[in-house]
């Protein structure tokens, strides 16, 4: 049941995509043979070139790939594979490169089908042991590269083992030196097994396979059994799991204990088993720091316990129908049904009388602690070690074993325990050891690990438990008659669904969903069908698709309607994640006409007292719920005339707090400030909200004069329509007014966005107040209210908007020609906002709401008076969108773009006063703006460079493409440097860095040959004196780098201009700084290179050294003689 992780807030699903997800996952069969068989004969000849080697290898990996959840069907490919590329491994002429891919390649194929199946393909006659043991033992075990070779090679040498012959008989025809004594075979590959057993890569999990094989042979079992399992246990007790080299020795050595006490007889294995439990018990492997050999005990254990016991099946199990298809098929259409079998006297006196060793119960014991393990891979073995030693156990004591597993679902327990009971459970019921007699006993447990969630710190734990709770589900399902699972079929069915439906986690919903599957073709699930396919494995994967959509189609059956509901009252709207709480009020609402007796009468009497609580989640899930069953149950007594007790009068005073109280209650105990209060805040709006929309009795609560929204001024505060209530108005635009003055950036953005949402008939009258205040908290430049600024920018266009705009009105009620003026420098002030903090930057936010301000407020004006733009207004404000459209920073510059084309297509009317509008339309045509990525540079800044022709935006445009040094083209920058001199006369921080950065590029590409020709061009002169203006007294060293790099490109102009690039060369040479000596140092030296007629090629050595070799870091250097050199004096 366990499914990839992934996170469920961010389900995909929906649409036609399940079909097009089911259709490509299912193969026909291997349609890649031609290709396999063509890449592995090309072999020989791509394996001498790295480039085609890597592409054949990547090539066959991703064909083998596609086979890993369907291997069956490579099952008829897998022998002329393994023959072409055995054939390869055994020609002489075959380079040991190309042997190793030839096992690369075997690798590849194992790992897809399995070893298990795949090396029993290998050839194993007596001819190839010697051959496969020399090619193994001329390997080496360290190399890295190689060690799919030593893998495959001993999984070949361990078929190989399974000869029927003696292996002694083959000593006799090894050709050795008659001098020395030679090996026999036996002690060669038990030799070879050990050795392997200890290596750090994949190789041992091969050798434990080669042990268990060749060990477990007649003739080495003789001989070399007892020495082996010797050597195993010294091996552990001698090994510490503390160190890296211990731990792999410890692996080696369990794995092939484990593999052998698997594969071998219980005759020859038992009289060892005793001492193999006692030394596990003493080296303490159970408690290792490393999961792996955890695994690894727990799974020796469970074969122990295994061996102990005699191999038989244990007749007082539960048994589904018949183990025969054909008796199955005959029952089937004779319309009969096959009864469990169930256990007779007869068997319990047979099993009376069978002797159970006292080791198990250290072995069980064992087990059961490995149910709780921190780590799945040990709790799952563990579960499947307690289904196969319960088997072949006495009822009675199985029925203790069961009882011991039931142990691990108590509170008191942790999250793993719950979880390896749970794989326990399924594993006992799976096997038929779990009797329908204990079913009443494992349901309640198994329904309340469906819902296990314990919360830890931000988070919680528990989604794996509850994935195993579902395949619990699954297995009893498939173990049980319908009938013994009818009197809790209904309990599951809605624990289920449940989970389906609502879970966080997407694996346990999809689990959830297979599961219902399997109980609902039991034929006892109601509405099995039908909910299967709403809640299908891909349906449930969008959260809000089953929170708002499926959940109210399962609803719609009475069986699960109240059961749905308790759970979201109950588990979700207190959860710890927002989104969740959110959507359990969201469904409440949805689920309200399904049972709106219900909701009235106890759902709301359960919600209002815990929205007065104090935890702060089931707090706001509470009054968010409160509001959208409110709301909901208004709008059904609007359609019927009914349930409107909630909207009048309560339906019993002692018992139900009203929604109204709700509200007085969390606005007089200042719930909504301090710890707490972000949350609170907009769950207490949705409140306001939502007794507005349901029109509740609440204007005789003296309490009612707090903040409100719109729906609130609506409802409340208009005794006519049109007209605001004067005390009420002058109280909450005072009110919002002054809270653009707090010290707290909350309470200033909520006073902000207060204003903007307030109704027309609110602003009327008051619209001159609400304007300053909002401009005077825009021109408040300070780092902290940088979210102020942003709100109050939204806020100043919403009120615009909604007041509405009139040439001859009064500047008091509406937008006119005595306050537009004023709204547009307010909002282009805010596009000048550059504030930085650690954040970034912040000013941005701002930027950005400025570009949406100003275009919702020009719109606004064009569609009602034009005349009031007048051309110093439009201009400013296109050539802000301009330099905004050139910046760096994507998502803003993909904001003012679309602003900016916006209002240049704006035709119904079209904007006013737009400079160049027809060479604007020429560059951004109509039909092209729609498909003009913003986002992407390199379409974007080809149509933002060409501004530059244009007058009017050149300075500003280029103000943003400095910001964003690059891809200008000397045509450009023809048009432009007179406008590059002035910008750079503007000392900005933010932009003088990166122009000087953008400099140097220009000069490195030759950009300015045009003046180069020219002695002395004021063009340069003027250039470098802004540069030594900008630096001056600077210790700024990017700056001051910035610089070094202007003045190494400007060498390339004639005349004086040069000698003065030179001296201040020099002075940098003697920086107080060393990091700047060092820069200079540097980049004179690669100036020097690239301009040779600098200096006189005499003295170009001597310069050269002298800048190479002095230590800069620690010396001025000897500046007069390079002067001197230089030309330039001192």
């Amino acid at each position: 049941m366990a499914q990839t992780d992934m996170d469920s807030g961010e389900d995909g699903g929906g649409g036609g995509e399940p079909e097009v997800i089911a259709k490509t996952s299912v193969l026909g069969g291997f349609t890649e043979s031609t290709e396999i068989r063509a890449l592995i004969s090309s072999l020989p000849v791509v394996h001498e070139n790295i480039v085609t080697l890597e592409s054949a290898i990547e090539r066959f990996l991703v064909i083998m790939d596609r086979y890993q959840e369907q291997p069956h069907l490579l099952d008829p490919h897998l022998e002329w594979m393994l023959n072409l590329l055995l054939e390869l491994i055994r020609s002489e002429q075959s380079p040991p490169l190309l042997v190793h891919l030839g096992f690369k390649f075997l690798y590849i194929i194992s790992k897809v089908r399995g070893y298990k199946i795949f090396m029993q393909l290998f050839p194993h006659e007596v001819a190839d042991v010697q051959p496969v043991l020399d090619l193994l033992c001329r390997q080496d075990p360290r190399d890295p590269e190689t060690w799919e070779t030593r893998y495959m090679l001993l999984l070949w040498l361990s078929m190989t083992c399974l000869i029927p012959f003696d292996l002694s008989r083959l000593d006799g025809h090894l050709t050795s030196d008659p001098s020395q004594t030679r090996e026999p075979i036996m002690d060669r590959i038990l030799a070879i097994a050990k050795s392997y057993l200890m290596v750090t890569d994949k190789s041992r999990d091969a050798a434990s396979v080669l042990v268990s094989k060749f060990v477990t042979r007649p003739d080495v079992k003789l001989k070399r059994l007892g020495d082996f399992l010797d050597w195993s246990l010294t091996t552990i007790s001698q090994a510490s799991d503390q160190t890296m080299g211990g731990t792999v020795i410890l692996d080696g050595a369990l794995q092939s204990l484990a593999q052998l006490f698997k594969h071998g007889k219980r005759d020859d294995f038992l009289q060892y088993a005793p001492v193999v439990l006692q030394c596990l018990d003493q080296c303490h492997v159970a408690e290792s720091s490393q999961a792996t050999l955890r695994k690894l005990g727990v799974k020796l254990v469970q074969r122990l316990g295994l061996t102990f016991l005699k191999p038989r099946l244990a007749k007082w199990r539960y048994q589904r129908g018949s183990r025969s298809l054909a008796a199955n098929l005959s029952l089937s259409q004779s319309g009969s049904t096959v009864q469990a079998v169930s256990p007779d006297m007869e068997t319990q006196s047979q099993e009376e009388d069978y002797d159970i060793p006292e080791e198990v119960e250290n072995v069980i014991e064992q087990l059961l602690g490995g149910l709780k393990d921190k780590e799945t891979i040990v709790r799952w073995s563990a579960a499947k070690g307690i289904g196969r030693v319960t088997g072949r156990l006495p009822r009675e004591l199985a029925d203790e074993v069961v009882g011991s597993v039931l142990d691990c679902f108590s509170f008191q327990e942790t999250d793993n325990a719950w979880h390896g009971g749970c794989l326990a459970l399924a594993e006992l019921g799976r096997r038929g050891l779990l009797v329908p007699s204990r079913l009443p006993d494992v349901v309640p447990l198994i329904l309340k690990a469906l819902v296990y969630d314990e919360k830890r710190g931000a988070c919680s734990v528990g989604s794996n438990v509850r994935d195993a709770a579902c395949y619990v589900c699954w297995a009893f399902a498939r173990a049980y008659e319908p009938t013994e699972l009818k009197p809790f079929v209904t309990q599951i069915a809605c624990a289920l669904v449940i989970t389906a439906v609502f879970d966080r986690n997407i694996n346990c919903r999809r689990a959830a969903s297979v599961s219902d599957h399997s109980v609902s073709v039991s034929g006892t699930f109601p509405y099995g069908i039908d909910i299967v396919v709403a809640a299908d494995y891909f349906a449930v994967g969008n959260l809000n698709n089953c929170y708002l959509s499926i959940s109210v189609y399962i609803a719609s059956f009475p069986e699960y309607t109240r059961p749905m509901i308790d759970h979201l009252v109950a588990m979700k709207i207190n959860h710890w994640d927002g989104v969740i709480r959110q959507l359990a009020t969201k469904a409440l609402h949805n689920l309200t006409p399904q049972a709106p007796d219900y909701m009235a009468t106890t759902v709301m009497p359960q919600l209002l007292p815990i929205a007065l609580g104090i935890d702060l989640h089931s707090r706001h899930g509470a009054i968010l719920a409160s509001a959208e069953i409110s709301h909901a149950l208004y709008k059904l007594a609007n359609q019927n005339n009914r349930y409107c007790h909630l909207t009048s009068q309560p339906v019993s005073d002692q018992y139900v707090v009203r929604p109204q109280q709700i509200f007085v209650v969390v606005v007089v105990s200042c719930l909504c400030r301090g710890f707490g209060g972000e949350l609170m805040r907009p769950a207490v709006c949705s409140l306001i909200e939502n007794m507005s929309l349901s029109k509740m009795p609440f204007k005789d609560d003296p309490e009612a004069a707090v903040s409100a929204l719109a729906a609130l001024c609506e409802q409340y505060y208009q005794p006519q329509p049109g007209m605001a209530d004067p005390q009420m108005q002058e109280v909450l635009v005072s009110q919002y007014i002054a809270g653009l003055k707090s010290t707290e950036v909350l309470t200033r953005c909520g006073s902000a966005l207060a204003l903007g949402s307030l109704p027309r008939f609110m602003i009327h009258g008051k619209l001159h107040q609400i304007l300053s205040g909002l401009q005077q908290s825009c021109s408040q430049r300070e780092v902290c209210f940088t979210e102020a600024r942003r709100d109050a920018a939204k806020a100043m266009a919403q009120v615009c908007v909604t007041s509405g705009v009139s040439a001859q009105g009064g500047s008091d009620s509406v937008v006119c020609e005595g306050n537009v003026s004023a709204v547009y420098g307010a909002l282009l002030d805010c596009m000048t906002d550059y504030t930085l903090d650690s954040r970034g930057d912040v000013g941005a936010w701002v930027r950005e709401a400025a570009m949406t301000s100003l275009m919702e407020v020009t719109l606004c004006v064009v569609g009602t008076a034009p005349q009031l733009l007048s051309p110093d207004l439009v201009n400013g404000m296109m050539c802000s969108l301009a330099q905004q459209s050139a910046e760096k920073i994507d998502r803003y510059r993909a904001h003012a773009g679309s602003v900016f084309v916006r209002l240049l297509h704006s035709n119904n009317p079209a904007v006013p006063h737009i400079p160049h509008r027809e060479e604007l339309l020429a560059i951004f045509p109509t039909e092209g703006a729609e498909g003009l990525n913003w986002n992407a540079p390199s379409q974007a800044f080809p149509h933002i460079t060409q501004l530059l022709r244009l007058p009017q935006y050149q300075y500003h445009t280029l103000l943003g493409l400095t910001v964003s040094v690059g891809g200008l083209t000397e045509s450009t920058v023809r048009v432009c440097s007179p406008v590059s001199v002035a910008l750079l006369s503007v000392s900005l921080c933010r932009v003088s860095i990166p122009f000087l950065k953008m400099l140097d590029q220009m000069l490195a590409r030759a950009c300015f040959d045009t003046f180069t020709t020219d002695q002395d061009h004021q063009f340069c002169v003027d250039l470098l004196s802004l540069c030594k203006e900008e630096i001056k007294k600077s210790k700024d060293t990017q700056k001051l780098r910035s610089a070094i790099a202007v003045f190494c490109g400007l060498i390339q102009f004639q005349g004086e201009v040069r000698k003065k690039v030179l001296f201040q060369l020099l002075l940098l040479l003697c920086h107080p700084f060393p990091v700047i000596r060092k820069t200079t140092a540097s980049q004179v030296y690669e100036m020097l290179l690239t301009y040779d007629d600098v200096i006189d090629p005499d003295v170009m050595d001597d310069v050269m050294t002298s800048l190479s070799d002095t230590n800069w870091s620690v010396e001025s250097g000897d500046r007069n003689s390079i002067s001197v050199c230089l030309g330039a004096g001192f």
